[in-house]
């Protein structure tokens, strides 16, 4: 039998036949081999790696599930969402058998798969201005890089792709975890590497929402700083690269002191492409059925009408009671961010920074508010981090003090003399990372 099947294919090697015969593309699919002629085809290409940051399954606005949710910050214990698989983030009962935490480990993978294609194979295009290439591999670099950051972060080892992945042998030979020291040298190596191009200072001087050189050495120092804090090894070293990077992100600033940009206007849909805080955002259109923002109305509350036109019925993202009360009695943050919803059957507050009431968002609820990933205020307060731990605690204080001053409060030594903060907050640490989960919580 095996000689019946096997002869006509033997002999239509051998005959005058075109080569492709048996080998015929499917005309409706376009393969990566034959995708990469111009330069307008990278720039697509690097639109979706850009794309693959937007989904709540990688690192857009409903990605809350896999960090914030497993915090004493938020939670979900309202009587809209579905009771099961989403709880198991905010108690720490995750089992294997979790479809959602599946689902976040392929599309992060799939996103850095995209940049390992756009990396091995745009060498192989004519660019009419070579330092356009050299930026391009930079924004791809940083993408992988942030990816790969918030991966090692959640799971420690890991496996680590930097190559084209085309068939599942590919996959097989990848499938092992590397130790975390081993993410975190390909971190900082995609991240040094994409600040040799010609990438502006800001993503206002290029394009809001792309990466800028402020983006890329805010991440440089936070990775840094990580890496001090949590690995063994070369903790020092790697607290002075934090300082040095994010010092660098922080001069970099187009503005003076950070209380000349209210908090309020941070989140402020009207200004996101003009704020000067901002360093990077995850980009979403408002009144756009297939790219508006939801987080305004996921997070109304039944009975009010104050973030969004979209009517509620249950409490949306709810605030846990341990971040309601480490905000100061006059913190300015607080009634911004935060509400205690007016219906009883809620009972709860809710997260109210995110807004938008235009008639464009409408009653749909399709709102423009970008999901913000990098702003001074985090660097600054990540820099006095970096400074507290190599001993050097006025300068991390005069950093800290500038964050507060915005918020409405005292400085950092007058608020030492109330009972009640020496208490909560003893040490120059505790103060900073209040500080940062106050400024930057949900």
């Amino acid at each position: 039998m095996k000689k019946i099947y096997l002869l006509p294919f033997a002999l239509l090697a051998f005959t005058n036949c075109k080569k492709d015969f048996l080998n015929q593309e499917n005309p409706n699919a376009v393969s990566i081999k034959n995708y990469f002629k111009s330069e307008n085809d990278v720039l697509l290409a690097i639109n979706g790696a850009y794309q693959a940051l937007r989904s709540g399954n990688t690192l857009g606005e409903t990605a809350a599930l896999y960090n914030e949710e497993r915090s004493d910050n938020t939670g979900r214990d309202d009587n809209q969402s579905a009771a099961g698989e989403p709880f198991q983030f905010n108690d720490f009962s995750l089992l294997p058998s979790n479809t959602y935490l599946k689902t976040h480990w392929v599309a992060m993978y799939e996103g850095i798969n995209r940049c390992n294609i756009i990396l091995s194979n745009i060498d192989d295009v004519n660019f009419s201005v070579v330092e356009n290439k050299e930026r391009y591999k930079s924004e791809v670099k940083f993408i992988r890089a942030l990816i790969y950051f918030h991966l090692v972060r959640k799971w420690g080892d890991i496996p680590l792709s930097t190559t084209m992945l085309v068939s599942k042998d590919d996959v097989d030979k990848l499938a092992f975890r590397q130790k975390e020291e081993v993410i975190y040298t390909q971190i900082v190596q995609d991240l040094k590497e994409a600040l040799t191009s010609n990438l502006p200072n800001t993503q206002w001087e290029y394009q809001v929402g792309r990466v800028s050189k402020t983006a890329i050495n805010a991440l440089l120092g936070q990775v840094y700083l990580t890496m001090g804090a949590g690995l063994s090894l070369n903790k020092g070293e790697n607290f002075k690269q934090a300082e040095t990077f994010l010092a660098t992100a922080y001069q970099m600033r187009t503005f003076g002191k950070l209380s000349e940009i209210p908090y309020a206007d941070v989140f402020d849909v009207s200004k996101k492409m003009t704020n000067k805080e901002l360093i990077l955002q995850i980009q979403y259109i408002q009144g756009d059925q297939n790219y508006k923002s939801s987080i305004a109305a996921n997070n109304q509350a039944k009975g009010e009408k104050f973030i969004s036109k979209k009517e509620s019925t249950g409490v949306g993202g709810n605030v846990k009671g341990d971040l309601v009360k480490d905000y100061e009695t006059k913190d300015l943050r607080k009634d911004f961010s935060i509400k205690f919803a007016s219906d009883p059957q809620v009972n709860d507050y809710y997260i109210t920074k995110f807004r938008d009431t235009s008639a464009t968002a409408g009653v749909n609820g399709w709102g423009g508010n970008d999901w913000i990933l990098m702003r001074h205020a985090d660097v600054m307060l990540l820099l006095a981090e970096a400074k507290m731990n190599l001993g050097k605690d006025v300068e991390a204080i005069i950093l800290l003090n500038e964050v507060r001053e915005r918020a409405g409060l005292p400085s950092y030594a007058d608020s030492r003399k109330d009972a009640t903060y020496s208490a909560n907050y003893p040490t120059l640490k505790d103060a900073i990372l209040h500080e940062r989960r106050v400024e930057t919580s949900i």
